[in-house]
């Protein structure tokens, strides 16, 4: 085992960044909505589901029937991006209207909106089950699933040198390194946005204190609303590079990864935008990792693992810092 690691350590350190990337930025989801109204929104992985069969329909209505190279993709994928980010993001603020607003009105328990989490996690599961992939995109039931596959439209360059250096064993491609450097920038992007911007101390105020924040003149449910779209628009855009990598996505795919992207999230420290970085990343690492040791059957089980420890241990994450704490 010990030897499969050593000699499977860059690839599986490449793959596990990439894969990292997606799952930091569906934690960011998680972590802001727990920031701001200490809920864990489990929708939050349909949202992200939402977001791959915007892909898919986008990639319909432009045709695209043939790969595509380093940069004719990089294009691609940055309208995909707005695309699935714009779905993801208006999913996410219709859901919060519907599913949250009510009962925070109403000052509900938060097991009360834990539920309707849960509840609405599952409607939109069978709805786009039941009514999306058959009426939309008109793909048959297949093993009592319900697949959606894209053409493939993405063609991974290897990259032979870097530095001078020969790393065509490493497994760097470069469909892997868009996905990583574009989840860095927009993770950045959304740091920035919530420690600079008026409407970021709006989020970070009413995270500290909501009472305090209304009278401060804060408006409490822009400052939801805003935070559901940030949040939604960054699954959306972990949506593109998802399908990037894999091509294909099914009515159930958020639910593991979201599990994941929650884990990575209380790895980091809910809560902590940093900390969604530093999770994600970590156990998109851990989880390969383990693969190579392990064998690839293991790999959730790392994963799962892992959210134990850190719930026994460290519930507070390794940064744990919390959102209302990001400095100014």
């Amino acid at each position: 085992m010990l030897s499969n690691f050593i000699d499977q350590f860059w690839p599986s350190t490449i793959d596990g960044l990439s894969l990292g990337a997606i799952y930091a930025l569906v934690a960011l989801g998680y972590t802001m909505v727990y920031g701001v109204l200490r809920l864990i929104n489990f929708a939050h992985s349909e949202i992200f589901m939402i977001g791959t069969f915007a892909v898919v329909g986008a990639l319909e209505v432009l045709g695209i029937s043939s790969p595509l190279g380093t940069l004719p993709l990089i294009g691609l994928m940055l309208l995909l991006a707005v695309v699935a980010g714009a779905a993801s993001g208006g999913a996410a603020v219709l859901l919060e209207l519907v599913a949250y607003r009510p009962l925070r009105k109403k000052g509900a328990s938060r097991l009360a909106a834990l539920i309707s989490a849960i509840g609405a996690s599952l409607f939109l599961q069978q709805f786009f089950a039941l009514v999306v992939i058959p009426v939309l995109f008109d793909r048959p039931k297949e093993g009592g699933r319900l697949p959606v596959q894209s053409n493939d439209f993405a063609d991974p360059v290897a990259i032979r040198s870097l530095f001078g250096l020969d790393i065509s064993d490493m497994g760097l491609r470069s469909d892997k390194i868009i996905i990583f450097v574009g989840a860095i920038l927009m993770m950045v992007a959304l740091d920035q946005f919530v420690s600079r911007t008026r409407l970021g101390r709006g989020i970070r105020s009413t995270s500290q204190d909501p009472e305090t924040a209304v009278l401060m003149g804060v408006n409490i449910d822009r400052v939801v609303t805003v935070t559901f779209a940030l949040g939604g628009a960054m699954a959306g855009v972990a949506a593109a590079l998802y399908m990037m990598r894999f091509e294909e996505t099914q009515y159930m795919v958020g639910f593991l990864l979201g599990i994941k992207a929650f884990t990575a999230a209380v790895l980091g420290g809910i809560g902590n935008l940093r900390g969604a970085l530093v999770g994600g990343l970590t156990l998109g690492l851990l989880e390969m990792y383990g693969s190579s040791i392990f064998g690839a059957e293991w790999r959730d089980v790392v994963a799962f693992t892992i959210l134990v420890l850190v719930l026994m241990f460290r519930p507070t994450g390794i940064l744990g810092e919390s959102l209302q704490r990001a400095r100014a």
